[in-house]
């Protein structure tokens, strides 16, 4: 994995918010069962596509979002056990600092989701 790659998942850049949308769902589909905080990924994504989210929060989101759906980070995401942790370290990190911005509304919308069924399109 090169540096470039790395940091441009971390910093929030123009075109960011589209890549997530392009491939955000189609890795919740690929993980579902498999990532024990998929619930909580679900529930950023709304947040940050949700207009009353601050602009300031969205980016921040968005760029733990793209850490999340890149398909080459920092621990392979293959590796029994450990191969998600990464992605849930940027994560988590994002949610807990954003905690406020991603209300009620998202993660009720994230678990009738992902119980009915993951939308195969955005």
């Amino acid at each position: 994995m090169q540096a470039s790659d790395l940091s441009q998942a971390l910093v929030p850049v123009a075109g960011q918010e589209e890549y997530v949308k392009q491939r955000f769902w189609k890795k919740v589909r690929r993980t579902l069962g498999r990532v024990p905080f998929l619930d909580r990924a679900v529930a950023a994504y709304y947040a940050a596509i949700d207009p009353q989210t601050p602009l300031r929060a969205k980016a921040v989101l968005m760029a733990a979002l793209a850490y999340f759906v890149m398909p080459i980070d920092l621990v392979p995401d293959i590796l029994a056990g450990i191969g998600f942790s990464d992605d849930a370290a940027v994560l988590m990190l994002a949610i807990q600092a954003l905690a406020p911005h991603i209300k009620p509304h998202h993660i009720d919308r994230a678990r009738e989701t992902l119980e009915r069924d993951v939308p195969v399109t955005d």
